[in-house]
């Protein structure tokens, strides 16, 4: 099966027995786009430059380089499906060991399905275990690297001015340690709220919007994660007269930094299963970069961007977006006058959105021309 739009389960595949069989959600515009497509074929002028006559998935593809191998435009994947709808029943799943072969016939292009002498019945080829597997079910690909954005998508949280700094926090450690490492004991007050798996943060950092100057949200540094061991309490003193407060004990599970006194705690949030379908947004769309994600002043390829657009300005997951160069200010050395001239801007890279919320989005640099910094401009591509 040729598949064209992708689903990454951030858990187990089995938590929904409609997302686990492959049922994956197809828009109404989607279906549409394949349809189209699948009547007449699409255009020879809308095939990417040397667009290869055949291709075998392999394991490492992505649907993003696959669209980008066949089409000039890489998340018009509708387009793709409608090449050979008589064989996708699913365009959201694609699998190693499939063979899509390119036919060019009367100025139109369509795709048809090989199988190789490896693939199994179904046209699947079963993978072994590998490393974050439980992302995608049935050992299909992703739409876009996902070991790129799979470590951010419970790291990379924006936190309402609240929020945070009423956590639950660090107030000790294993034998008063200062920093305390994965397996060790960390001792915590607060409302744990019943939660008993939590991820560790500290430094909440304002993401300020370079247009408006407002404050977005914060970013707070993602530290790791801990586990909830037993209970604190209220207990006598020596004395009698008067009591102490018990802290709840804590061991950490797993570290990005080693955590301390003082770090923050937040409840990991329930398995969430996100569509990441590539596409452009409906309409028109502008915004800037706020930040860039860790300690870098500019980002290349493959990096992560935060974005001063959310849910409420109709950022969804999977929108690919369009990044541009401010033209830069010069002098028209031909004119007596010496006008001064600003040139336009130019397009030189892509965005992927992978994670929305309330007013700020991350996405991933997936292609660049030259770094990109807070401030740069975005639009639908």
């Amino acid at each position: 099966m040729l598949a064209l739009g992708v689903a990454a389960t951030l858990g187990s595949p089995w938590l929904n027995p409609a997302l686990a069989a492959g049922d994956f959600p197809i828009t109404d515009q989607q279906r549409a786009t394949a349809r189209e497509v699948a009547q007449a074929g699409v255009p020879l002028s809308d095939l990417a430059a040397g667009a290869p006559d055949s291709h075998t998935v392999q394991r490492g593809d992505t649907l993003w380089d696959i669209s980008k191998l066949f089409l000039k435009s890489p998340w018009r994947w509708p387009q793709l499906w409608g090449m050979n709808l008589d064989q996708i029943r699913n365009p959201h799943l694609i699998y190693p060991g499939q063979v899509l072969v390119l036919v060019r016939e009367g100025g139109r292009a369509r795709l048809t399905l090989a199988q190789d002498a490896s693939s199994v019945p179904g046209n699947t080829v079963r993978l072994s275990p590998r490393v974050r597997a439980e992302l995608l079910p049935n050992g299909a690909i992703a739409a876009i690297p996902l070991h790129l954005i799979g470590p951010f998508l419970n790291e990379a949280v924006v936190f309402d001015t609240d929020a945070l700094a009423s956590a639950p926090r660090i107030v000790a450690t294993q034998e008063n340690r200062v920093i305390v490492s994965r397996g060790e004991t960390a001792y915590v007050r607060g409302d744990l709220a019943g939660a008993r798996d939590f991820r560790l943060f500290r430094e909440p950092k304002p993401l300020i919007d370079p247009e408006t100057r407002e404050v977005l949200g914060f970013e707070a540094t993602y530290v790791g994660t801990a586990e909830f061991v037993r209970d604190g309490g209220i207990v006598p003193t020596a004395g009698g007269k008067e009591s102490a407060v018990v802290p709840a004990t804590f061991t950490i599970t797993s570290t990005r930094l080693e955590a301390g006194v003082g770090d923050r705690l937040s409840p990991v949030p329930a398995t969430e299963l996100a569509a990441y379908a590539p596409h452009p947004p409906s309409g028109s769309v502008e915004g800037r970069i706020v930040s860039v994600y860790g300690e870098a002043v500019r980002a290349g390829q493959n990096q992560i961007v935060a974005l001063n657009r959310g849910a409420k300005d109709g950022m969804e997951r999977g929108h690919v977006l369009a990044l541009w160069r401010a033209g830069r200010t010069t002098i028209d050395s031909t004119d007596p006058k010496r006008t001064v001239l600003r040139l336009p801007d130019e397009r030189h890279g892509l965005l992927f959105v992978f994670r929305v919320f309330e007013r700020v989005s991350y996405a991933l640099i997936i292609s660049v021309q030259e770094p990109v910094g807070v401030g740069d401009r975005f639009t639908q591509p």
